[in-house]
């Protein structure tokens, strides 16, 4: 599946081939574009992604390209119909030197950051994204509900992802802005925007036969990873450790049995998906620089204690957020609505990513 060597060594693969480096939890990662030049995939266009061997990481980066992997392979062995909105694995290998690579398709190598950073730019600008149509011109209100049907299909891709990985025995764990792919910033071409769901080197099984073997099975090896102990520890049992964070949380939260904690963690989903609900909402809609994702957070977290009717009034005293409000505004609050749901303190009284999908809001409905 994989092309031939080429005779490259590594430093001279990198240097002909241009890459990204970002950081996942305390591994840095690497991500290069290309494509097949022979084989049955000849002239498919891909992504690359490499974590560090283990002289140049950790057990953890190998635990984190393993259980990537298994996501994956997991999530497109699930149906005979795989989600679009999942980003495509179509292998991985092991180099000389450990690291661990795995081979994606190129569906899209934009994010929902980048998008929102540029209609952030053009809500500013009061232009379009992309194409503008001559009445844009004349009638502001026409690229913003462009702007506002963009952004609902690309929410619908995010929590149609999140439903499939769910419905499946799968949570994503690192939701966030740089974790879905889009192939278009251009808001005149939504209709075929493509939103995917990546970066799974956190995800959690949570399928029943793993969640009640889990809760027999103790913390024994996980406390070996936790005092650093982690040399005798196999990958196995480091990528669960990955998921040590949540259940720490699920039991502060009273989640003590296997399906408490099974429920626990969708609604941590959830509540991870509202807050980028309100980011991509907030930043593309609001004037440029005047409100980012942390800040955010905090307003909602601590200033307000996750009472949105409280943050929406501090909200309508700043002239750069009333696109934002009026958006949450549509179908009498239909947006606050939904985002309270799914930020209720309470994980028991989040919904499930099928009925996010199913609400006024998301359904566009509120729009016409």
């Amino acid at each position: 599946m994989l092309p031939e060597p080429v005779g490259l060594d590594q430093r001279e693969f990198e240097r002909r081939m241009s890459f990204q480096e970002f950081g996942e939890g305390g591994v840095q990662v690497r991500v290069y574009t290309g494509r097949f030049i022979r084989g049955p995939r000849s002239g498919t266009r891909v992504l690359l992604k490499a974590y560090p061997g283990r002289n140049a990481g950790s057990v953890e980066a190998d635990a984190m390209a393993a259980n990537e992997l298994a996501t994956h392979a997991v999530l497109q062995e699930a149906s005979k119909e795989f989600c679009p909105h999942i980003a495509l694995l179509l292998g991985g290998f092991q180099t000389l030197t450990g690291e661990q690579w795995l081979v994606f398709q190129d569906r899209g190598q934009l994010t929902a950051a980048d998008y929102a950073k540029a209609a952030g730019l053009a809500t500013t600008d009061r232009r379009a994204v992309g194409n503008w149509e001559f009445l844009d011109y004349l009638d502001y209100s026409r690229p913003i509900q462009r702007r506002r049907i963009f952004i609902i299909k690309m929410l619908r891709g995010i929590f149609g992802g999140l439903s499939y990985m769910h419905s499946n025995g799968r949570l994503h764990q690192s939701l966030g802005p740089s974790s879905v792919l889009i192939n278009t910033l251009s808001e005149s071409d939504v209709y075929s925007l493509l939103p995917q769901l990546r970066d799974m080197a956190f995800s959690v099984d949570i399928s029943d036969e793993e969640i009640f073997r889990g809760h027999r099975s103790g913390l024994a090896w996980r406390q070996q990873i936790l005092d650093g102990r982690s040399d005798d520890v196999s990958i196995g049992s480091a990528t669960a450790a990955l998921a040590d964070g949540l259940w720490r949380r699920a039991r502060s939260a009273g989640a003590l049995t296997p399906l408490e904690r099974k429920a626990f963690g969708i609604a941590d989903d959830i509540y991870a998906a509202g807050l980028l609900m309100a980011y991509i909402i907030f930043v593309s809609l609001c004037k440029s620089g005047s409100v980012d994702g942390p800040s955010l957070q905090r307003l909602f977290e601590s200033t307000f204690q996750l009472d949105l009717q409280a943050a929406r009034e501090y909200c309508l005293a700043d002239d750069n957020w009333i696109e934002a409000i009026k958006f949450l505004d549509l179908g009498d609050g239909a947006g606050w609505e939904v985002l309270q749901a799914m930020l209720n303190p309470d994980y028991r009284q989040r919904p499930i990513a099928e009925a996010v999908l199913n609400h006024r809001f998301m359904t566009g409905a509120v729009l016409f």
